[in-house]
């Protein structure tokens, strides 16, 4: 049965599933501890998330109730070599409209973070291909639907549920990939390419005809001592928002630094990281900066995160939706936001295999007009505004990998370790 598992997820009989999701609930290790055997394991999460922000478009306060975040992963491994991975994300039916957070964008979604297709990672990956023929480097190729080699960690790993502004600046995700891994040492190169355009809708599928090749992206990493990581990548994205290829391209650049260790005993994490984006030959540039941290004792976890990006004003057909496909002169200008954010979780919670996660945070944020005909006070009512979230995760299984890092540029022993996004 394991031998069918990558390559058909979406397919599989729910029966299976149920099975499979029973052996990760119970915290399944692999099936046997050689190489060679066959492995599986299952991670399962999701946030019950109550949000309330003021002012949203139209200048009125806005609450919601959604689930969030509602993930099933499987992990699977073929002898020494060949190991699977596929995400389900299960969005496009709990926040079909979106998630209410004031700043976010892309994909027509304007100050909703848009829900993310169904596949959201769907890989093979041939792992240590040279086998002792490169000493203690490693090589590896990685095919299928996921993230291409650019940027940072996939916001939803890490600690504040809210997902940053820069979201499609610093990240390029659900792209068909082919991806190179080499390490050697201290130092991670990938090479990817990927089809440029986004998803427009949750069922939707790359466009591989006539677009996969058209884009690149490259990433060196950097482990210079235990827990520090130093990331450096540039990516050229061909027409992302128009499907057909008829839109600009983007030119896209990331540098980020990111511990995680402990400091007098408790567990200590943070990321910097700086992204550029140029689109239509450097006519509009955006930037962003962002810092977040997380410090944790016992049970409790603190955790801040300070941005600055710019982001581009779409023409909106309504409050929280932007024209698609996008045209030359869909930009109306470019806004800057800051937004702090400072949360609290409660961890080590369980009800039986569940481990329970409340949390709460608060957002405050600024607008500013940087360029163009965009009126930012008529359109929300004021250029402050703050949200709050109330949710419990709920979560199950193996920890969650960090994603868009695959085969030889996979974090050594990731699956043994607990990251940010499941809890503990």
């Amino acid at each position: 049965m394991t031998r069918r598992i990558a390559g058909r997820t979406r397919r599989r009989p729910a029966s299976s599933l149920v099975v499979w999701g029973v052996l990760g609930l119970a915290g399944a290790a692999p099936l046997a501890a050689q190489d060679a055997e066959p492995w599986a394991r299952v991670t399962a999460q999701g946030v019950l998330a109550a949000t309330g922000a003021e002012p949203v478009p139209g200048d009125r306060y806005l609450s919601e109730l959604r689930v969030v975040q509602p993930i099933v992963m499987l992990h699977a491994g073929w002898g020494a070599h060949l190991t699977g991975l596929a995400t389900l994300d299960l969005e496009g039916l709990t926040i079909p409209q979106g998630e209410l957070a004031l700043g976010d964008w892309g994909e027509g979604f304007m100050d909703r973070r848009h829900p993310h297709t169904y596949a959201h990672e769907l890989l093979l990956t041939g792992a240590d291909l040279l086998g002792r023929h490169d000493g203690a480097g490693e090589v590896s190729l990685t095919a299928g639907k996921g993230f291409a080699p650019f940027g940072t960690d996939d916001p939803m790993t890490r600690p504040p549920l809210r997902y940053p502004v820069n979201h499609h600046f610093a990240q390029i995700l659900e792209r068909a990939v082919l991806i190179g891994a080499a390490r050697q040492g201290p130092v991670i190169l990938e090479l990817g390419l990927f089809n440029g355009d986004e998803p427009e809708r949750p069922d939707q599928w790359p466009l591989i005809a006539g677009r996969f090749g058209d884009s690149w992206s490259g990433r060196i990493t950097a482990l210079p001592r235990a827990g520090l990581e130093l990331q450096s990548s540039y990516a050229h994205v061909h027409s992302p928002e128009h499907r057909e290829g008829a839109g600009p391209d983007q030119d896209k650049v990331s540098l980020s630094a990111r511990w995680e260790g402990p400091v007098a005993t408790h567990p200590v994490y943070g990321l910097v990281e700086w992204a550029r984006t140029s689109e239509a030959g450097g006519f509009f540039v955006f930037h962003s900066l962002l810092a977040e941290g997380a410090w944790t004792a016992g049970r409790h976890r603190l955790y801040y995160r300070f941005e600055r990006t710019e982001r581009p004003e779409e023409e909106r057909i309504s409050d929280f939706r932007s024209l698609r496909p996008q045209v030359e002169n869909s930009i109306l200008g470019i806004t800057r936001w800051t937004v702090h954010t400072a949360g609290y979780a409660v961890q080590g919670l369980a009800l039986g295999p569940v481990r329970l996660e409340p949390l709460t945070e608060v957002s405050l944020g600024a607008v500013d007009l940087l360029r163009g005909a965009f009126e930012v006070e008529s359109f929300y009512g004021d250029d402050h505004w703050w949200s709050w979230t109330l949710g419990i995760r709920i979560a199950g299984g193996a920890p969650m990998h960090r994603m868009g890092r695959y085969g030889a540029a996979a974090p050594s022993g990731e699956a043994d370790h607990q990251h940010h996004g499941m809890g503990s």
